[in-house]
């Protein structure tokens, strides 16, 4: 007689199932509904395979669409292994590699057979065509052994000992696909929709990121649980793709890039304007709340860097300086091997450790909350450059405090509730996350227990550890030297971009040996906070473009009004219209170029002017102007000089600065 186990349900009910049952059995059991809709199962809390058995006494979840977020995995992790047995149906030779789900998709890492090209994106129909074949035919996928792929074979070959090695073989026979994966996987290639994926484009990757081993084509895709939520994504793409930041960033004249600075921007007069304007505001956040702004160097010696860590976790994305050693000439100095190495840095907080530790600090002076435009930079590779999203040289809002324990929670606190007053002055909604303790990190397991638990004290104290703020934690994400809460913008179009930042780091006040004397008139150790809101000013200024898609609120837009005749006779009142907006401190132009006012309506609508103030001759005589309002369907509005003055000096004050 075969054992039987206990299969305990969410709703604490218990199915005693023989040995040998899977979750599908259990599904079955309750009824032909929920046997159709599981898709796979959570058992003790791991996502299996809904026809992996049991192995014992379990917890069982089962997944469905309704699960959207463990669902939209598990199908993606089934396309990308579709597209590989598509691929090497189609190409024999191809070698595979890996294909992981992504946020929107998935995609796959292919070595062409020899004497093929890399794939192109004239490859994919044939690739899609295969691939729902490979549906329709509703292959089961099930485990079994491993095949030699020489990619998969140097991945093997490095796990520890005892891992064990799954292989999931769909087809029958001898005409079976086996492909090493640890799954988990859909019970058949049938449970996929083929209408909700398509192939995206096809980029080259290096074999494990590493330029020295062999190029490999990269085929990505896009992949939903149904037909809707992929003609719902794809309209998100084409929306997204007319917010592109760098394309309206030409439109507006705002910023260019180019070869002579990779990965750094040239800022012009309309975007330096925005930059401005969030400095200002910023500054206005960060004197509010008690911070003290300072100023550290660029470049510092090697032997900081090695204190801190940096040089050994980050060393490969510094940019590394020699210093220069005279030579017998004084005007022509040399470079020697024995040259003291300097690296400009790529963050600010060992100079603000620096800064603390310049004299003598009491438990009464703190907290200590130090705040910096610091310029920073980073060697990215070039291939990872992306407009203002991905930058070598790049300008933080950052700070750092330092504080007592007894203050951890209350600071950590106070910067959550600022956070959230600055995104809603921007229009963001966000969620946070806790990113917790890596695997490779310095620190205590005490020390990061302590940060952790801290972190979520001060999330709880704000109101903000909810559903609502979609709160969740992220195991193994955190930095090499603390815990970091990360806030998660989602812009206009409903896509998330990680900006701000709050890290609980005990590591660098003791590597940096940063002291305060505490009551009892001994050296204490601070306890030190990093943290961003913006991010960086160019990041978060490309994120402004699209999110508003350039139409940029009164006080953010780099110029606000535009004084447009319709016939020379109003110059010199247009003039006098410009010169009032101005001294209101309004950003006007005017315009007063001999062409037709529905030419310089559509320029300026075009360049994403917010306010288009039309005069003629009836406006100069009765002192009105004619308003128009960027994307308003409403007609223009006439209305007296002053009345104008007044709503528009209304309309562009800042929104801290709104009583």
């Amino acid at each position: 007689m075969s054992a039987m186990f206990k299969i305990t349900l969410p709703d604490g009910s218990v199915k005693e199932m023989p040995e040998g049952s899977t979750p599908a059995d259990v599904a079955a059991a309750i009824g032909p509904g929920l046997a159709r809709a599981a898709l796979a199962a959570r058992v003790d809390g791991e996502v299996r395979d809904i026809m992996r058995p049991f192995e014992g006494d379990a917890e069982l979840a089962l997944i469905t669409s309704r699960d959207e977020k463990d669902a939209l995995e598990l199908v993606r992790h089934d396309f990308a292994h579709i597209l590989a047995e598509a691929v090497q149906n189609l190409f024999p030779g191809t070698q595979i590699t890996f294909g992981p789900a992504t946020d929107d998709g998935f995609y796959y890492d292919f070595a062409p057979a020899p004497g093929r090209g890399q794939f192109t994106e004239e490859d994919l129909p044939a690739i899609e065509a295969e691939m729902r074949r490979i549906i329709a035919a509703d292959e089961p996928l099930v485990r079994e052994v491993w095949q030699g792929e020489r990619f998969k074979a140097e991945w093997v070959m490095e796990l520890p000992e005892g891992e064990p090695i799954t292989m999931y073989r769909s087809g029958h026979g001898e005409n079976a696909w086996i492909d090493l994966c640890r799954g988990p996987h859909l019970a058949s290639t049938g449970k996929l929709d083929p209408q909700s994926f398509k192939l995206t484009r096809v980029s080259g990757a290096y074999w494990r990121g590493d330029p020295k081993n062999p190029m490999l084509s990269r085929i990505y895709g896009t992949a939903w649980l149904n037909k809707k939520q992929l003609d719902e994504y794809l309209v998100r793409l084409e929306e997204a793709a007319k917010r592109d930041h760098r394309k309206i960033g030409q439109e507006m004249d705002l910023f260019h890039l180019q070869a002579e600075a990779h990965g750094s921007v040239f800022w012009h007069p309309n975007g330096f304007v925005i930059y401005r304007q969030l400095e200002a505001y910023m500054r206005r956040q960060i004197d509010a709340a008690g911070y003290q702004e300072i100023k550290t160097p660029q470049l510092m010696d090697a032997k900081q860097w090695e204190k801190s860590g940096h040089w050994g976790k980050y060393r490969e994305n510094m940019f590394i300086v020699p210093d220069e050693i005279p030579g017998t000439d004084d005007d022509a100095p040399v470079l020697s091997g024995d040259a003291d190495l300097m690296a400009l840095k790529p963050m600010n907080c060992p100079g603000h450790v620096l800064v603390f530790k310049q004299g003598i600090t009491s438990y009464k002076e703190l907290p200590i909350r130090f705040y910096e435009n610091g310029s920073c930079h980073r060697n990215e590779p070039h291939g990872a450059l992306h407009g203002l999203m991905r930058v070598r040289q790049f300008t933080q809002d950052d700070a750092h405090i330092f504080c007592r324990d007894d203050q951890i929670v209350e600071e950590a606190r106070a910067f959550c509730e600022l956070a959230a007053r600055v995104y809603k002055d921007f229009d963001f909604t966000y969620a946070i996350k806790l990113a917790l303790r890596p695997d490779n990190r310095f620190g205590s397991d005490e020390d990061w227990d302590k940060a952790e638990s801290e972190l979520r004290e001060a999330v709880v104290a704000a109101g903000m550890a909810t559903e609502e703020f979609g709160w969740e934690e992220l195991p193994g994400e955190g930095a090499f030297y603390a815990p970091k809460l990360e806030w998660h913008l989602k812009d206009a179009i409903g896509r998330t971009w990680q900006v701000g930042t709050l890290q609980s780091d005990r590591v660098l006040p003791e590597r940096l040996d940063a002291t305060y004397i505490g009551e009892d008139g001994q050296r204490h150790r601070p306890i030190m906070f990093h943290r961003a809101i913006f991010g960086s000013y160019e990041r978060f200024i490309g994120i402004l473009i699209e999110h508003y898609a350039g139409k940029f609120p009164l006080w953010l837009a780099p110029v606000q009004a535009v004084v447009a005749t319709i016939v020379s006779d109003a110059d010199d009142y247009a003039t006098q219209v410009s010169a009032k907006l101005a001294a209101a401190g309004i950003r006007v132009q005017t315009d007063l170029r001999n062409e037709k006012i529905n030419y310089k309506v559509r320029e300026h609508s075009l360049a994403k002017v917010p306010l288009l103030l039309v005069v003629g001759k009836r406006e100069a005589e009765e002192g009105t102007v004619a308003l128009r309002r960027l994307g308003s369907d409403e007609h223009q509005k006439m209305m007296s000089l002053d009345e104008a003055v007044a709503m528009i000096s209304s309309e562009a004050i800042p929104p801290d600065l709104k009583s």
